[in-house]
This record gives structure tokens, sequence and C-alpha cells, in this order.
């Protein structure tokens, strides 16, 4: 599944130019959809500041949120990779925030995870266990596990995820859930506590069966705790991409 080519389109959406897998089955599962405006007859004032549109003061919408700004309001036009924009869009002041955090992780995080890291795996409830290289795919739809053998999963696919740290005491491993880490410092560099593993459980293509996969961090150590890092921050835009 993941041989499928992964071609592209470039089309025109009220927003501005967006360049978009042909077949929109194969998106990438951080991407959103864009919004639907607020009709300009549903938004008389500015949606922040609440100054009355007229003749000179004209209404914008906020390409990520789809509601209604004066021009002071929604000046900003910031990246929105998320929604596959080719250029810069403008949104409202708080959109524009939060597409600015995202950046860091399309510049930073993104880069790690499609470099991969090494660890010891664990299929299922079996006690072997291969040392194997994860990296994410270059569609972003899979993570690729290579060693004497290789398998996929896809992320779309992924029901829980949860992320072993170190560090938070002596002497203690600790497990949280996706949920407790989702504004927690847990993971940031140079915390107190580093991840070390990651408990995954997913249903592979063609099953409803629920699969654990258990990764822990084998020789570089840095490395594969910058990659769980990097993947939690993922968690976080997968499951927003879910929820929308």
């Amino acid at each position: 599944m993941s041989a499928v080519p992964d071609g592209k389109k470039l089309v025109r959406s009220p927003s501005g130019l967006r360049m978009v897998p042909e077949n929109g089955a194969f998106n990438s599962p951080f991407s959103l959809d864009e919004p639907q405006w607020v009709p300009d007859k549903e938004c008389p004032r500015c949606m922040q500041c609440d100054t009355k549109f007229d003749f000179i003061r004209r209404k914008h919408h906020c390409r990520r949120c789809g509601r209604c700004f004066c021009d002071k309001c929604c000046s900003k036009k910031v990246v929105l990779p998320r929604m596959c924009f080719v250029d810069p869009v403008r949104q409202c002041a708080e959109c524009s925030l939060v597409s600015q955090k995202e950046m860091e992780f399309y510049d930073k995080q993104l880069k790690v995870l499609l470099g991969g890291g090494t660890f010891v795996v664990t299929l299922g409830m079996t006690e072997k266990s291969e040392t194997m290289t994860c990296r994410l795919s270059n569609n972003h739809r899979y993570l690729f596990l290579d060693g004497e053998t290789h398998f996929e999963v896809e992320l779309s696919r992924i029901s829980s995820m949860q992320i072993l740290t170190d560090g938070t005491s002596p002497g203690e491993n600790d497990i949280h859930t996706y949920t407790s880490l989702l504004d927690s410092q847990y993971l940031s560099e140079g915390g107190t506590s580093r991840a070390s593993g990651m408990l995954l459980h997913y249903k592979p293509m063609g099953s409803q069966d629920a699969q654990q996969l258990r990764m822990e961090a084998a020789d570089d150590k840095k490395v594969a705790s910058l990659w769980l890092a990097a993947m939690h921050k993922a968690a976080k835009l997968l499951y927003e991409a879910r929820d929308q």
C-alpha cells in the first residue's frame, strides 16, 4: 500500500493555491481540511474587535478558521502547510500563532522522523525482539520498520500511543498515556525526563484486531529519544486532524 505513487496537483481555492495529492485518499494524516467561510451576510462586524464593516473597512476571512475579521485583526500572512497552501495566507491573530508554532514541527521534528531512529522492537505479546530502524515515510502516512525483516504501520490505523520515559525519579520508568502528555513538558529537549520507548496499538491492514508494538531505544539513545519526542509532537497533530 505504501508503494502507491504520490502524485501532486495544483488547485486553486478561494483561499489560495494549494499543492495536494492527486488522489485525496492519500492526504498526509497531519493535514487539515479548508474551513467553510462564515457567509458575508452573517458577519456585519469584525468577529474580534466588533468594528462595523463598510465601504472603507472591508472584511477578510481567516484561511485557517474561516471566521470574518477586519484588516487590522487579520493582517498577518503565515505559512500553513497543514492545508497545503503554496504561499503564506491571511490568518487571524489566534490562528497565526498556532500556525507559527506548528512550523517548528515541519522545520525540525518532521526531519527527525524522516531520518529515523534505532529501536529494539517487540511485536505482539511474544518475547522475541529485533533491532530495527524506524522512520516516517516520505508521504507521512506510514512508519517503516527495517531490520532482518520489514513491516509497516499506517499512522491512521494507530488507536493508542504511550510514551515510556526515564529520569522522572531515580530508578523508575514512568509510562504516560498520550492524553496526559498533551500539555506536558516531559519530552521537551533538555527536560527532566527523556523518552526511552513507545507502546503502540494499531490495526493491521485487513484486520479489525488490535496489534501491540513495543519499541525501546537501542544503542544510540539520544537519537532515539529525539525521534520519540518528535513522534509525540506528531501525535498531537494526528489526533487534532482526526477530531476536526
